[in-house]
């Protein structure tokens, strides 16, 4: 294979199909050369100044048209029918056609929350044992630490469900809907430090630079509608911030895959996305005007160069041109029934919220948007677990229900993938001071608790077990690459199949190492 055929079909493009466009052109040498050295990765790159290029980097690509059709590029067309993906895929039927992942930042406390430990009581303020802890590794925050005291928990806990799920009491709005849910008590990773371990939850590797969930799903799958992104991320703001994480947008990237497969990020507060309204005195018209002038040049740049990327450019001012309308429409929650809040809350409507962003994510799936990520932040409480613990519950308990109960009453929750959980979970012995109405908690990878909702996921379920401590696990260990081969396997796609090749090396979500469906999970 030349390398113009090995760089288009390392970007998702056989050589097949841009031959036809470059059949009846005759191309000068040095054109030639141009062309060669010009690839998807250095357009998106280079159009940096492009209208709302971090939304349309996210936008499915539509098959690139042929050299005689100059036609403008039209439809509003979506009807959840995917274009652009492999085709290939999908490698089975897929039980979730879309995902919404609400990752909360920081690390939630697995014995604060979900997984109950009622003998630590007779624990409280004696030193976590040895035997327990087994030389495991520890963050700089605690290792100098010069004893490890329990620190049970001080929230009650109840039973709820039919599968009698033990919920703990700041959550009383989600221990209604725990028959919808998939529990993971028994997750684990290797990482201990945010950065590494917010990465390897989002892309399957530590090392920054990798494609994430979303990305590889936009690749694989291809995008639902014509006029929104495939991929799309609300970072929403907790209400108490006194630990907060940085995180950026690399834990969104599309990393070596196209740049399209990148996520758009929604802004919380003015226009959702950069640039997307005209400038002061610039109509509808005269962009229109404008983009139907911009097409012509490229379709003169097309006929003298012949460069696929042209019509690539071409699609993507139409699109943009489109989302001028689709965008603004999505966010206007004003639409929404009285009843809509009533479900997720009053806080639903001030945006920036979690409850904002998860009421968007809804419109989002209903206008087949194929992955919607919302991160909440402040879930690191190394101190102050009475002061944060209880406010994050507040922010994210009522609108989660109402996610739930909302999806399931428009028969959206069988193909819509629910996901809720953090990098890593929290100590069982306290960090700094303790006492029986106060305590901190470290970093903990050993074992923490993950649940799925809808898409697929076997409501009902209660999936590992850990030790008294909620330290190590005892039963069903479910490692990040294997809840990354079960995601795929949801949306029909085999782990072992979805692979991109990156220097040389067939690159996947699950990499190399070992991975497996729990088909436990799978209802």
């Amino acid at each position: 294979m030349d390398d113009v055929g090995q760089r288009n079909n390392e970007s998702g493009r056989s050589p097949n199909q841009i031959k036809p466009i470059m059949h009846s052109q005759t191309v000068h040498p040095l054109l030639e050369q141009y062309i060669q050295g010009e690839t998807r990765r250095q357009f998106f790159r280079q159009g940096g100044n492009a209208l709302g290029l971090a939304a349309l980097a996210a936008l499915g690509m539509q098959t690139v048209a042929s050299a005689s059709d100059t036609s403008s590029v039209g439809g509003l067309a979506s009807g959840g029918q995917s274009s652009g993906g492999l085709e290939t895929l999908p490698h089975f039927p897929a039980k979730a056609k879309q995902v919404i992942y609400l990752h909360m930042v920081g690390g939630p406390s697995q014995m604060d929350l979900f997984d109950y430990k009622p003998q630590m009581n007779d624990w409280y303020d004696k030193d976590l044992p040895e035997s327990i802890r087994n030389g495991q590794r520890l963050t700089t925050m605690t290792s100098g630490q010069s004893r490890f005291p329990i620190a049970p928990s001080k929230y009650k806990f109840a039973q709820h469900g039919q599968n009698g799920m033990w919920i703990s009491e700041l959550l009383p709005e989600t221990a209604k809907v725990v028959d919808e849910m998939c529990f993971i008590r028994s997750m684990h990773t290797e990482a201990i430090n945010h950065e590494p371990a917010i990465t390897m939850m989002q892309t399957g590797g530590m090392v920054t630079g990798r494609p994430c969930i979303g990305s590889w799903l936009s690749y694989g799958l291809g995008s639902m509608n014509n006029n929104l992104p495939t991929f799309v991320v609300l970072v929403a703001q907790p209400t108490n911030t006194e630990q907060i994480q940085a995180i950026s947008a690399r834990l969104w990237s599309s990393g070596c895959l196209p740049g399209e497969h990148a996520a758009c990020s929604f802004r919380s507060s003015g226009d959702p996305i950069m640039y997307i309204n005209n400038p002061a005195g610039v109509s509808t018209e005269v962009r229109r005007k404008t983009l139907d002038g911009l097409k012509s040049l490229n379709e003169i740049n097309f006929r003298t160069v012949g460069d696929p990327e042209i019509h690539t450019r071409i699609e993507q001012y139409e699109l943009a041109f489109r989302m001028q309308s689709s965008v603004p429409e999505l966010t206007d929650i004003k639409s929404e029934p009285e009843s809509t809040f009533g479900l997720y809350g009053e806080d639903a409507k001030k945006p920036g919220t979690f409850a904002n962003a998860v009421l968007l994510a809804r419109r989002m799936v209903e206008r087949d948007v194929r992955f919607v990520q919302v991160y909440l932040n402040n879930w690191d409480h190394h101190a102050n677990v009475n002061g944060r613990l209880p406010s994050q519950c507040k922010d994210v308990d009522r609108s989660t229900y109402g996610l739930i109960t909302d999806l399931k009453a428009r028969g959206l929750l069988d193909s819509t993938l629910i996901i809720w959980g953090g990098e890593f979970g929290r100590t069982i012995y306290s960090q700094g001071g303790l006492s029986k109405s106060n305590y901190g908690r470290d970093h903990h990878p050993r074992c923490f608790t993950m649940w799925m909702a809808g898409g697929g996921a076997k409501g009902g379920t209660i999936h590992g077990e850990t030790d008294d401590f909620s330290y190590n696990i005892v039963k069903d260990p479910v490692h990040i690459r294997d809840y990354h081969a079960t995601l795929l396997h949801l949306m029909g796609i085999d782990h072992e199949r979805l692979s991109f090749r990156n220097q040389g090396l067939d690159l996947k979500l699950t990499g190399v190492e070992n991975a497996k469906v729990v088909k436990e999970l799978l209802a």
